[in-house]
């Protein structure tokens, strides 16, 4: 295992070998050891900055007891890990790709998202997540009550990982009105869900609440929605674009982040300020 390019794969790879063996209370120095390796590979491994011979891949998911399915899951990442060729964008068409979003996004320093006609996944409450997700149940997947829950608590999972984290993210959101008044779950989740964003915004210095009001003019980003990820240095951006349906493809080329950010800074400008966003924000919720 030597040192290599940081690439998107193997920075993919890299979290999900953190959390498993985070999941599996090993050390880095015992992962290590599992391999025949000084501590410092393991580092340079979960930060994406080195490659891994399958052999030791094999021997590190033996080390974490990793279930069937995600070892298969890992051994295809770390396939993709040892390429060479650097992609422009990178689709994820590995099973559970949810996860792996996750882990990027609890690894970012700064998140930039902006999303229309509904409310984002950090910023929702139970309540909500179980409306939107049942709207989807028979319909996008076989109807489960199994998965239902199982997707709730992951997505509930998933803002506690991101929150939690230490040292403290800055979050900026941009959010079109109609996310506001999207009526998912009725009036009462609603409501809960539009005092929550207010509380987030009293309780949270380092994030902020942007809505972008239905009579604004020359959206660049009208009908889509996105994520910026920024790593403090510790990587290159990574921007994620949202899909209804299909594989999650990230993009981490210079020309595309740069692009993305660029609309991410003029959907600000037209943007009611924080202050304002809370103002319209509480209106709605009155109107309610």
């Amino acid at each position: 295992m030597g040192q290599a390019r940081q690439t998107l794969e193997r920075r993919q790879l890299g979290l999900m070998l953190r959390r498993l063996r985070k999941e599996a209370e090993k050390s880095q120095q015992q992962a290590a050891d599992a391999i025949g390796k000084v501590r410092s590979r393991i580092v340079d491994l979960e930060d994406g900055r080195s490659a891994i011979p399958e052999n030791d891949l094999v021997k590190l998911l033996d080390c974490y007891d990793v279930s069937a399915e995600q070892r298969r899951t890992a051994l295809a990442l770390g396939v993709e890990a040892r390429k060479r060729q650097r992609r422009r964008t990178y689709t994820d068409l590995l099973p559970g790709a949810f996860q792996r979003f996750a882990d990027l996004e609890s690894s970012a320093t700064e998140i930039s998202s902006y999303e229309c006609g509904m409310v984002p996944g950090l910023l929702q409450t139970p309540e909500y997540v179980r409306a939107l997700i049942n709207e989807g149940d028979g319909i996008w997947w076989q109807s489960s009550e199994a998965e239902l829950e199982q997707r709730v608590a992951f997505r509930l999972d998933r803002q506690k990982r991101t929150f939690d984290a230490s040292p403290s993210k800055k979050m900026a959101f941009i959010l079109t009105e109609e996310s506001l008044r999207a009526p998912v779950g009725g009036p009462e989740v609603m409501r809960d869900q539009l005092t929550n964003l207010l509380a987030l915004l009293d309780e949270r210095d380092e994030l902020s609440i942007q809505i972008l009001p239905r009579e604004s003019y020359q959206n660049p980003a009208r009908g889509g929605g996105f994520t910026l990820f920024e790593f403090s240095g510790q990587g290159a951006p990574v921007a994620f674009a949202n899909v209804v349906y299909g594989p999650s493809t990230y993009f981490h080329d210079e020309a595309d982040t740069a692009t993305m950010f660029r609309v991410f800074r003029r959907l600000r400008d037209l943007a009611l300020s924080v202050s304002e966003s809370r103002q319209l924000i509480d209106e709605i919720m009155r109107d309610g």
